[in-house]
């Protein structure tokens, strides 16, 4: 494990007891970031296995202490990660509001290496749980050939993305050509996803509490922001979705893989998701009616569809 790295803690977000946050490196140097957290056990007792949680695109560590709280008392050890380019993690370029990527091979190699480093703080069996982007990766690692897992929990990922009022096919291309001609640093334009937009506007969860407690960390922290995604960010999940959807390693995932998507999805693609799901050995897909992107932010009713389908899946693993 690295030197220690800080973690933000706010009143209505406080840090769970038992963490150690380190830096590592990443397969090309860079500096990243991640914590491990303690399960909360009687005495005696030993811990059911290990999460490994891989946030979204543009979610810190801070935004799941809820979601790691939960885990830890369900007896887990949870092992949490900042992706290269977010978080207090490195990112690539000047402006550090962008969020960028060159490719998905780097963010699977800094994946390994971080697994490799706290193979011995993490008790077997391991579960992988990826939210949106994080779940994309996940599934990637896995069909890449990722095998330590004994399952895989995915929540609304990024098996494939909506583009708005640009055809999907014209927006691939428009990234593939920009990243290739020297404008892959460039922002793609949209809204800003982390700057305060109004609660009644939010497309992410339809919690005010959890939604507001995420501006006050962004708020305390504001080296934790980010802003708008790269044309190299946004060939890099093009790339990764069609690895999925047409690669040889997805039909070889053997473990159980249970995703979760959110029938009021505005951001990434549901028909997609089936689609890959369908080339999974033991993949399930679920709908969560009337939920927006961010399951786990949802509001408690909702959430406890997810919490169910997470006990699901750790059952079908054997956990």
């Amino acid at each position: 494990m690295g030197e220690a790295a800080p973690l933000l803690s706010i009143p209505d977000a406080p840090v769970p007891p038992g963490s150690v946050a380190f830096w590592y490196a990443g397969a090309d140097g860079a500096r990243l970031r991640a914590a491990r957290f303690a399960p909360a056990l009687a005495a005696g007792a030993a811990p059911r296995g290990s999460i490994v949680l891989s946030p979204g695109r543009s979610e810190p560590i801070e935004k799941y202490v809820e979601v790691i709280g939960r885990l830890t008392r369900m007896g887990f050890v949870v092992l949490v990660h900042d992706w290269r380019g977010q978080g207090l993690s490195h990112r690539a370029l000047r402006d550090r509001l962008l969020g960028h990527a060159r490719g998905w091979a780097p963010f699977l190699s800094d994946f390994r290496r971080l697994l490799d480093g706290q193979a011995d703080d993490l008790p077997r069996p391991w579960i992988a749980i990826g939210h949106s982007m994080g779940g994309c990766l996940t599934l990637l690692a896995l069909a890449e050939g990722e095998s330590r897992f004994a399952g895989a929990f995915l929540s609304a990922p990024m098996l494939g993305m909506q583009t708005g009022a640009v055809p999907r096919p014209a927006a691939r291309a428009l990234s593939f050509i920009l990243t290739r001609i020297g404008r892959a640093g460039a922002p793609v334009p949209g809204p800003q996803e982390t700057v305060p937009t109004p609660f009644a506007d939010n497309i992410l969860t339809h919690d005010p509490a959890r939604y507001g407690r995420f501006l006050a960390q962004l708020a305390a922290a504001p080296d934790l922001r980010l802003g708008l995604p790269t044309w190299g960010w946004l060939d890099f999940a093009f790339s990764a979705t069609r690895r999925l959807a047409h690669g040889p390693g997805t039909p070889r995932i053997s473990i159980p893989v249970s995703v979760l998507v959110a029938e009021a999805e505005k951001l990434v693609d549901n028909a997609a998701a089936r689609s890959i799901v369908a080339r999974l050995p033991r993949g399930r897909i679920a709908s969560v009616p009337g939920a927006y992107h961010e399951l786990f932010q949802e509001t408690d009713a909702r959430q406890a569809q997810v919490w169910a389908a997470l006990e699901a899946l750790l059952a079908e693993a054997g956990v």
